[in-house]
């Protein structure tokens, strides 16, 4: 963080523990990261994310995708 962003109150990237039903901003900020493609995600629109994985999703197809494939990975379904 500059002191640019200390004025404008400009936060950067959240740092959050997922767990089941919410979450907890473990380091301040304003967004996290979808873990399959890397967009923003504001946290006041954060809706989708994997306690297991520790990831957070842009949409809820995005989610589905990713459960998908890490149950593939597992070897099941």
């Amino acid at each position: 963080m500059n002191r640019f962003d200390k004025l404008f109150g400009i936060r950067g990237e959240a740092q959050v523990r997922y767990l089941d039903g919410e979450f907890q901003v473990v380091s301040p900020g304003d967004f996290v990261r979808c873990a399959v493609t890397g967009q923003k995600i504001d946290l006041v629109d954060l809706r989708y994310w994997s306690v297991d994985l520790q990831e957070a999703y842009a949409s809820s197809d995005i989610s589905l995708q990713r459960y998908l494939e890490t149950v593939r990975n597992r070897g099941g379904a």
